[in-house]
């Protein structure tokens, strides 16, 4: 393995000693599963309601795929105006109790994992993390009308135990999160991770009540006291927009029922798991819903954008 000290380079504005004191770290990687955009609303929600300084920055050109994620350029009349490169840092960032805590925010690299995990260990042991916390999502045959659930998970029995298992052993594919989860715990650090579940056919959407979910935990878990308010506003609107979309269709309104009573039928102790993605029961026109869904709350993010 390269150096992965090469993979990243430390600002000039670092913490003097004893000023993040065991900070926890958060992060939060796009590029894998991010269901209604739950990770990266709760991200920049955070990085743009509280005080924050970088303190690294990695070599994005060594880990990532450009053909494969394309960052947006812009062309206007006769000439490249600009090019949103892509970035992966870690920033120091004060709660709203002024308590320091890091974010690690960025593309999941697409190459070099296990440096990377290496490079992101490095900073956990210069920084003296007590407690590196994953913000995640995953599409789940559930709802938008019922509180959103989440699977929580860590290396350790005693971090997590007060929430519920949801799914027994599932295999899925690797991702970088996971992977630094996993070596952290295999050197003795604590490390935790959420996934909210977001109703299946919210999936492509941005659901803010997911992201909502995901920092009440984080703080319950972390002690972080950490803005939502913007995130609740948002939700209200979104829940909002798709009660418009389903109240004059029959078909719709039939699968939200189901899904409600294969929800609420698990929360009574009836069930055994809420499988990912899918349901056990015939839902009518599941996909149709989702499809219709994510294409009415797309225009209404855009019409929001352009307000």
């Amino acid at each position: 393995m390269q150096d992965p000290r090469d993979l990243y380079t430390l600002s000039d504005d670092q913490p003097v000693a004893g000023e993040l004191g065991r900070p926890v770290m958060l992060h939060a990687l796009g590029g894998f599963v991010d269901a209604g955009s739950a990770g990266r609303l709760a991200s920049e929600n955070l990085l743009e309601n509280l005080e924050s300084r970088i303190l690294a920055t990695f070599d994005v050109d060594q880990m990532y795929d450009y053909r494969a994620r394309r960052p947006a350029m812009t062309f206007v009349q006769d000439h490249w105006e600009s090019y949103k490169a892509p970035e992966l840092v870690l920033r120091a960032v004060a709660d709203s109790d002024g308590t320091p805590f890091l974010m690690l925010t960025g593309p999941e690299p697409d190459m070099q994992w296990e440096r990377f995990v290496a490079a992101v260990q490095q900073l956990v042991e210069r920084y003296d993390v007590g407690l590196t916390v994953g913000l995640h999502s995953i599409p789940m045959a559930v709802p938008h009308t019922r509180p959103a659930g989440i699977t929580a998970h860590a290396t350790r029995d005693g971090l997590v135990e007060s929430r519920p298992n949801w799914v027994g052993t599932v295999q899925v594919p690797g991702n970088a999160a996971g992977l630094l989860e996993l070596r952290l715990g295999e050197s003795g650090r604590d490390a935790a991770g959420f996934a909210v579940h977001v109703p299946h056919y919210l999936t492509q959407a941005e659901f803010p009540d997911a992201s909502v979910a995901l920092l009440e935990a984080t703080g319950e878990l972390t002690g972080l006291r950490l803005p939502i308010g913007q995130l609740i506003e948002a939700g209200v609107k979104t829940r909002a927009a798709i009660a418009e979309q389903i109240e004059d269709q029959s078909d719709v309104a039939a699968v939200v029922q189901a899904l409600e009573q294969q929800y609420d039928a698990y929360m009574a102790g009836q069930g055994q798991s809420l499988p990912l993605a899918e349901s056990n029961q015939e839902l009518p026109t599941a996909d149709e819903l989702g499809a219709e869904l994510e294409r009415f709350l797309a225009e209404e993010n855009d019409r929001r954008g352009r307000e």
